[in-house]
C-alpha cells in the first residue's frame, strides 16, 4: 500500500467570496462600487444601473479572483452550511 501524499486545502479570502458570483457558464460577475450612501443626488438612471452585475473582463482581474477565492465555482450549487 502507497502513501498517499496530503494535498492542503486553500483559504478563500471571503471579501473576494462576497463581492463576486459566477453563473453557470464560468462569467465572474462583479457589481459596481459607489452605491451606498449619496444617493439622493443620483439619477433614477444611474441608480437603476447599480443593481446590474457585470462581467469582469480584464484577464488579470479573474486570475486575482480565481486565486482570492479558489473555491468560488465549486460551492456556487452547494453552498456549505455553518
Amino acid at each position: 500500500m502507497a502513501l498517499k501524499k496530503k494535498k492542503y486545502k486553500l483559504k478563500t479570502y471571503k471579501a473576494a467570496a462576497k463581492r463576486f458570483k459566477v453563473t453557470g457558464t464560468g462569467k465572474i460577475m462583479r457589481t459596481k462600487g459607489g452605491k451606498s450612501h449619496l444617493r439622493r443626488r443620483k439619477s433614477a438612471r444611474t441608480k437603476r444601473q447599480f443593481s446590474r452585475m457585470l462581467e469582469v473582463t480584464s484577464p488579470g482581474d479573474r486570475r486575482r479572483i480565481k486565486r482570492l477565492a479558489p473555491y468560488l465555482k465549486k460551492y456556487k450549487a452547494n453552498p456549505p452550511h455553518g
